[in-house]
């Protein structure tokens, strides 16, 4: 009879310590799931239904070898490439702990939950320790930067750029407007633009993003961005909308058109300043010698239709007053034909720098 009891409280301390264990193992799987994951949101609640991937540092060193093959690199850090199985990705190593914390939080607060074919993807993250590692599909591309201005770079075709300047217009206009709050990338510029294998732009680094609640139409924020394609209120240091967005794509979209940076050295020789390009195009715009503005490696061979478009959009799109430039839906639809704008006026800034003596009255945007 003690040994059937002996058994019994054997038995029972035995179940005891299995169902602890389990309950132990349940909290602890339940607190590992949960460890670096303080953007719910941008996992389980991503658009679509697609979450985001929790790697671990190890996981991510092993894709990358030891991160071995540098793609690029910034302010916050440096990009690799690597492999997972037969995927290959491109994985963000954010350096400096208080800046990189920042730019981390930001990233992915600010495209972990969208989705866009002109949005490049986050596929997942890493949060152990001070490490904080971003993973992003692979652009075999590279960044538009690279074959404007690059010699080793694909001479774009009119068509391609023209593309180009399309999608990324439908990706800004997706963050301003179809998000469920609004999206400033402040950082346009062709390094931040990557290209896939067909060429369809992909916006990128979204560690200076800005997120607006849909109650709130501006914002007041520290100067950020690059410098050449910041807009004239950041500089004043006024609040900021989703139109300093605008101003930096027309800045890029002038670039687009030449196939040089708007701060070429050539433009300022001597001080002079009238041969500044986004100045040569309000200018001639009104003189109709469009065709004189393309980049010379495209050689005449452009639709000029579009070209005209372009140069218009641009010359739009950095007005001094963001209230004269138009929305990212706007310049949507002005690149597909189905809003035509007016003659620009000359931008008042660019006017007064180059000491321009030509004006033109500002027009409507008129639907066609």
């Amino acid at each position: 009879m003690e040994r059937k009891k002996s058994s019994g409280v054997i038995t029972g301390v035995a179940i005891g310590a299995s169902t602890a264990a389990l309950f132990l193992m349940i909290l602890l799987l339940i607190a590992w799931r949960r460890r670096g994951k303080w953007f719910a949101r941008a996992t389980d609640k991503a658009e679509g239904g697609i979450g985001i991937i929790a790697f671990r540092c190890i996981d991510l060193q092993r894709a990358t070898k030891n991160f071995s093959e540098k793609l690029g690199g910034g302010s916050f850090g440096s990009v690799f490439k690597g492999y997972l199985s037969d995927i290959i990705i491109a994985v963000k190593r954010l350096d400096g702990a208080r800046q990189g914390e920042k730019q981390f939080r930001a990233e992915v607060n600010s495209i972990g939950i969208i989705q866009h074919i002109n949005l490049v993807k986050l596929i997942g993250f890493c949060c152990e320790d001070d490490k904080r590692l971003l993973v992003y599909e692979y652009m075999p591309n590279r960044s538009l930067d690279v074959h404007l201005f690059e010699a080793n770079g694909t001479v774009l075709d009119w068509a391609v750029r023209y593309q180009i300047a399309t999608g990324v217009a439908r990706g800004l206009a997706y963050l301003h407007n179809s998000c469920r709050d609004c999206i400033i990338h402040c950082d346009i510029k062709p390094e931040n633009i990557l290209l896939d294998a067909s060429f369809t732009p992909k916006i990128a680094d979204f560690g200076m993003a800005k997120v607006l609640g849909r109650e709130f139409s501006h914002a007041m924020t520290t100067m950020r961005g690059t410098i050449g394609y910041l807009a004239p209120e950041w500089i004043g240091g006024t609040v900021v909308t989703s139109k300093v967005d605008v101003y930096s794509y027309g800045m890029v979209m002038f670039e687009i058109i030449s196939g040089r940076r708007n701060s070429n050295h050539e433009y300022f020789k001597d001080g002079d300043y009238s041969a500044f390009f986004p100045m040569q195009v309000a200018r001639k715009l009104l003189s109709g010698e469009i065709g004189s503005l393309l980049d010379a490696n495209l050689h005449g061979d452009a639709n000029l239709k579009e070209v005209e478009r372009a140069c218009k959009v641009a010359c739009w799109c950095i007005q001094e007053n963001e209230f004269d430039r138009p929305t990212m839906g706007e310049v949507v639809q002005s690149l597909e034909g189905l809003l035509e704008l007016g003659m620009p006026p000359l931008p008042r800034l660019l006017n007064a720098i180059t000491g321009g003596s030509h004006s033109a009255t500002p027009q409507s945007l008129d639907l066609l």
